[in-house]
């Protein structure tokens, strides 16, 4: 099954429809770091990362990695690491998304697998299903309530896509 991005507003699964928001600038297929687009295309979806003092149960088919303080995703364009997830105390002088905030977009999220085989450096990087809470533009990825997510999150498998367009 896949999820469809129907528009900037609408993903949907199955028969359920959800709101949602994406990139500030839209979509693209041209997708270049810092743009502020989300990329166009079909993707598989990778595990789910949550932050297990908010979010006490999550059921999903999916693997679940609990999020703890020393977690990030490269966005460094100039390291070998860019678009991986790191431990930022182990790495230095780069730049990433720390996953671990105080907001509460990254309780849960989900990379979609863009630009991981085969990273190409500056092509975009840490593209995700996340949360929101007022459904504000994103700098790239897709965002959804906690509710819907939580639905979702039942919904989907290790096979489930995301198509984008």
């Amino acid at each position: 099954m896949t999820i469809f991005v129907k528009n900037k507003h609408a993903l949907q699964f199955d028969e359920f429809e959800f709101k949602c928001c994406i990139g500030e600038k839209g979509l693209t297929s041209k997708k270049k770091e810092g743009d502020k687009k989300t990329p166009k295309g079909l993707y598989s979806l990778g595990s789910v990362y949550f932050r297990s003092d908010r979010i006490q149960k999550i059921h999903t088919n999916l693997k679940k990695i609990k999020i703890n303080q020393n977690m990030g995703w490269c966005d460094d364009g100039n390291s070998t690491h860019y678009n991986k997830l790191i431990n930022i105390n182990k790495i230095r002088n780069i730049r990433y998304e720390k996953l671990f905030r105080k907001s509460s977009n990254y309780d849960i999220l989900i990379p979609i697998q863009y630009n991981v085989n085969k990273t190409i450096k500056n092509k975009g990087s840490a593209i995700f299903l996340h949360l929101t809470s007022n459904y504000q533009k994103t700098l790239g990825c897709i965002a959804i309530k906690r509710k819907d997510m939580l639905i979702l999150l039942k919904l989907i498998n290790q096979n489930t896509k995301i198509l984008i367009n």
